[in-house]
């Protein structure tokens, strides 16, 4: 058994950390309310967006306007070349945050090998970013700093790099990985065909629609709306991402903090036991002293 002074010193020991994850806690719980709250309020941008794009490739793909052909709605069965951005924290200590979008993006590459298509990742975040070169997995682009502190400029520069390959035939598809805030105590994996922009399963045409299809040579106001399409969706899942990242540390430094409590009183209990033999052997040798005088 450990000496009295070793148990007190590992108590000391737990403590110290137990204030360390209580801290940490209150301040992922502060961060994440900022977060939250700037995720709620893009989503509901995002969701209208992406609304707006489905209808309008459900009308490209269902009746074929003419004059309105564009690359970024033309699907193929088997792409040759995919383009896979994946959004990882720049910190640990938040659970399975982030290797729950390794898992996903390592599940992604396993299929796509499967099917003989090569894949080019781009990664956002120190985590994953060194989890795949660890692995010896070469990353067409890296991002640092931007997860933790995300902006819609940083979002568009790395959203252009990868449209602009798929613009000029480089790739034929691109997928966005990220883990995404659901609520205070969990996260949501999100796996989004950027593009192209595929028909929609399920959707039905309402005939309460006011969008109308019209040839444009130039396609100007298409392309202008992809522009935002794109650009805003990486927006969104960098702030996304943010928000869960938080959830996660909160939950996982409150897990730690409660095993620290658990661990404190586990060790002061086999404190007061060790200190209690240790008086009663003294006691025992006072006796055993005092019989062998008389």
């Amino acid at each position: 058994m450990a000496s009295l002074k070793e148990i007190k010193r590992k108590i000391k020991s737990v403590e110290n950390t137990k204030k360390t994850t209580r801290a940490m806690k209150l301040v992922s719980t502060a961060k994440l309310n900022r977060a939250k709250t700037a995720a709620q309020q893009s989503r509901v941008y995002a969701q209208k967006i992406n609304e707006v794009l489905s209808e309008i490739s459900f009308k490209l793909h269902q009746f074929r306007v003419e004059g309105t052909q564009s690359s970024f709605f033309e699907t193929t069965q088997t792409p040759a070349k995919v383009d896979i951005i994946f959004v990882t924290a720049d910190k640990g200590l938040c659970g399975g945050f982030n290797i729950q979008t390794i898992k996903a993006v390592k599940q992604l590459i396993s299929e796509y090998k499967e099917q003989k298509v090569k894949i080019r990742l781009r990664g956002v975040g120190k985590k994953g970013i060194a989890y795949f070169k660890f692995l010896d997995y070469e990353l067409q682009a890296e991002y640092v700093g931007v997860s933790s502190s995300p902006t819609y400029k940083k979002a568009q520069e790395i959203i252009t790099e990868a449209i602009d390959d798929f613009i000029n035939g480089v790739t034929d598809k691109v997928i966005l990985v990220h883990n995404g805030y659901k609520n205070m105590i969990s996260q949501e994996l999100k796996i989004n065909d950027i593009v192209p922009v595929e028909e929609p399963v399920g959707y039905e045409n309402t005939s309460d629609s006011l969008m109308e299809m019209e040839p444009e040579e130039d396609m100007s106001i298409l392309e202008s709306l992809m522009k935002k399409y794109f650009e805003y969706n990486m927006y969104y899942a960098l702030i996304d991402s943010l928000a869960a990242e938080h959830s996660a540390r909160m939950q996982a430094m409150e897990n730690a903090t409660k095993n620290a409590s658990e661990r404190v009183a586990l060790l002061t209990l086999a404190y007061n036991k060790a200190r209690q033999e240790a008086i009663t052997t003294e006691l025992i040798e006072i006796i055993s002293g005092v019989e062998s005088m008389k």
